[in-house]
């Protein structure tokens, strides 16, 4: 078999078969086969696109490129929640919990972030003294015991998509919805769950921006799960504002505990309702959304979900009083202010800008070796569909600058204010099967 001839085939426009798919793969990871076929094979596909058939295939194969993590010594069905990225997202710290508190296993690997705010485990570590790095032994032993573990993905999972990433980063072939979907696929499915809810983002502070490429996504990343043995759900949810109102690490922890509690930030607790209760009915629990919902929202307001939360911070060595008093969480030094200049209402808020106004202040990394600040966010005052008078905050930031110049500046510009009221947008739009 020679690489030259799957190249040509897929630019032709043929359909690769398995050998072929499993060949380039095996020969790419090894370094048997150059870059400059890689990225000839990769850019075909971008102009060809792949069959559902050919996604899965390619999909397994990165799967099998590295190792595989066994969580079968897990009681009970594993499902597993990933999100494709959001401003403000702490919805994990919200779900994992509910999802744990009706006896359903979550075995929740995670990353660090590189970006406007830290990742999971980088949010979680506001929790003085958490640990987040722990044996394969200790993890399955908490999850068994409490229902509930977030530790650090361990193991070399799927080498090869690490690998064809960073080529697709630098040949143009990011924006290829088989090669994305394998991507995000093959790193879950090497992660052991056996069922996967996927909360894909839309809009403005999304990855997909508009709603048609979003659900392209998911159903592209739906069908992989299924074919490959996983029941899989998609809910398709709105990121054209930050989620919630808190964007951040400690801040973000606070406002996920307060959810808990049973304080009702609507869009924050609404969509931790919707994907804990997809996760509930893949994992057989409840016969229905409905019977799920209803159930998870009754264990916000009796505590049980608050609970949860308390033991996975106890039994990974954190403090667990900064959970029940959230004051105590990481501060930054100066609350900062920053007013709209006109009466109206506010139409539009760019996410994205947010998020790296929010990176300025330190709450995100630009590089992999940046330290993140705990600390430091932003609290927004106003969101789509608000009304808002000239000198009225827009949002706070948490800054241990007095006088943080390019934040102020960045969310300046992300505040679109009209004269005339507009609906909040959308929260859920679709699920997909």
């Amino acid at each position: 078999m020679r690489m030259y001839d799957i190249i040509v085939k897929k630019r032709d426009g043929g359909e690769l078969t398995k050998a072929e798919i499993d060949f380039f793969v095996e020969g790419y990871t090894k370094g048997d086969i150059p870059d400059y076929q890689a990225s000839a094979l990769t850019m075909a596909i971008y102009f060809q696109g792949m069959t559902q058939e050919e996604t899965a295939t390619l999909t397994q194969a990165m799967v099998d490129s590295g190792e595989t993590i066994d969580l079968s010594a897990i009681e009970g069905h594993k499902v597993d929640k990933h999100s494709t990225g959001g401003v403000g997202d702490k919805v994990t710290f919200i779900v994992g919990p509910l999802v744990a508190s009706v006896g359903v296993p979550v075995a929740k690997m995670s990353g660090r972030g590189l970006g406007h705010t830290g990742g999971t485990l980088d949010k979680l570590e506001s929790v003085k003294d958490l640990e987040i790095e722990m044996t394969k032994e200790k993890f399955i032993e908490n999850v068994n015991t409490h229902k509930l573990a977030v530790a650090g993905q361990t193991g070399n999972l799927a080498p090869a998509d690490k690998k064809l990433y960073a080529l697709r980063d630098v040949t143009g072939t990011v924006d290829s919805l088989p090669l994305i979907a394998g991507s995000i696929m093959s790193k879950k499915l090497a992660s052991g769950a056996d069922s996967i809810v996927l909360d894909v983002k839309t809009g403005s502070g999304a990855f997909m921006k508009t709603l048609e490429d979003s659900e392209a996504l998911a159903r592209e990343m739906v069908n992989i799960g299924n074919n490959l043995g996983r029941n899989t759900v998609a809910v398709i949810s709105d990121m054209n504002q930050p989620l919630g109102f808190e964007v951040g690490n400690a801040n973000e922890i606070k406002e996920a505990a307060r959810i808990l509690q049973g304080e009702n930030v609507e869009d924050l607790r609404r969509l931790s309702l919707e994907l804990a209760s997809h996760m509930t009915v893949l994992a057989e629990v409840f016969n229905s959304y409905e019977e799920a919902y209803e159930a998870l929202e009754a264990n916000l307001e009796n505590g049980k979900a608050f609970q949860s939360l308390r033991t996975l911070i106890e039994s990974q060595g954190g403090d667990v009083s900064m959970i029940d008093d959230l004051d105590r969480l990481p501060k930054a030094a100066y609350e900062v202010e920053v007013n709209a200049d006109q009466d109206g209402f506010v139409s539009a808020i760019d996410a994205e800008s947010i998020g790296i106004a929010a990176m300025y202040l330190g709450a995100g990394r630009a590089t992999k070796d940046d330290v993140i600040n705990h600390g430091v966010g932003i609290t927004l005052k106003k969101k789509i569909g608000d009304e808002v008078k000239a000198g009225e905050p827009l949002v706070v930031l948490l800054s241990d600058e007095k006088n943080p110049t390019a934040s102020i500046d960045k969310v300046k510009e992300s505040y679109t204010i009209t004269n005339e009221k507009v609906e909040k947008p959308t929260l859920i739009h679709n699920i997909i099967k």
